[in-house]
């Protein structure tokens, strides 16, 4: 056991080694924020979801999406501003746990910190199964392979983690900027196909039957299912906090190289998550509950598709 243990995780680390373990800013960003980015692959998807499969108001479903995106884009400038501001207060770290302690009491912290493991615990879950779909819907491998392929991933991703932030950073630090580029290409190859060579939306031949069905659907949107598209909205805010609470990571000065890097999620993670929303709004893409997810339907339409 001690050997695999070895082998998994490394040799640990004395104390005098730790200097040598922080993080500089380029590589702490996809460590800090991979799971707040990762976040801009669904979290459009997530609006879609409730208002074309719950609400069922079809085409009607687009039109809220862009105020949605636009307040959840507000929603998250304050949020990164704050924390912004605490990690300049609690240089040793700042997450919603230690602020609360340190000022509400102790039941208020015990509160966040619970929602805080319930939190990452679905962001690891959720980001995977995002992912995994992703890639299903580029390659069209079997549906039963999706659990055992999502469990791989978890396991992948612990075991880097338990290494330590430096080589888990090292590690990360490739998909997620590969990840990052390959948006922005798609962003900005979507939206000159819309605003200069005025393609239109995604043609129904590229739809399933159930994507069909649902948009011709002509409910009315009512206000409680506009308020849970929005929540389901406020999923790419999920993890912004990780820089606030990994202070003592960064190279010195730890709070300066902290903010300056919570800064660059938070362009990065709003402009894409605008960016594909301006994407969805003008493409329309349709979905089953059964279907890949939207974000590859507007890829596969952006660089095949017929304009």
């Amino acid at each position: 056991m001690p050997s695999i243990k070895k082998f998994l995780i490394g040799e640990p680390l004395s104390s005098e080694e730790e200097q040598h373990q922080r993080l500089r800013k380029f590589i702490a960003l996809p460590v800090f924020a991979s799971d707040a980015i990762s976040s801009t692959a669904y979290a459009t998807d997530e609006i879609l979801v409730v208002l074309l499969l719950q609400a069922g108001v079809g085409a009607a479903a687009f039109r809220p999406l862009m105020p949605i995106a636009v307040v959840v884009c507000v929603l998250m400038a304050i949020v990164v501003v704050s924390y912004r501001q605490t990690i300049h207060a609690y240089p040793s770290g700042g997450g919603a746990y230690i602020v609360s302690r340190e000022n509400l009491g102790i039941v208020p912290s015990l509160v966040a910190g619970s929602s805080l493991l319930v939190d990452y615990i679905l962001t690891v879950a959720v980001s995977v199964a995002g992912g995994v779909l992703a890639i299903r819907t580029a390659t069209g491998f079997d549906h039963s392979l999706t659990v055992p392929i999502c469990l791989l991933c978890v396991f992948i991703m612990t075991v880097m983690n338990l290494r330590g932030v430096k080589e888990s950073g090292a590690a990360f630090a490739g998909p997620t900027y590969f990840y990052i580029l390959m948006l922005v290409m798609l962003i900005v190859t979507g939206c000159y196909r819309i605003f200069v060579q005025h393609v239109g939306p995604i043609p129904a031949e590229m739809l399933s039957e159930e994507a069909k069905e649902l948009s011709h659907h002509t409910k009315n949107l009512g206000l409680y299912m506009l308020l849970r598209a929005f929540s389901s909205g406020a999923v790419a805010l999920s993890g912004v906090e990780a820089v606030s609470n990994g202070v003592p990571a960064f190279e010195k000065p730890e709070s300066k190289n902290a903010a300056t890097t919570l800064m660059w999620m938070g362009g990065i993670l709003g402009s894409c998550f605008f960016g594909v929303s301006v994407l969805a709004v003008h493409l329309k893409p349709f979905r089953g509950e059964a279907d890949g997810n939207g974000l590859g339907l507007m890829a596969q339409y952006i660089y095949g598709g017929k304009g």
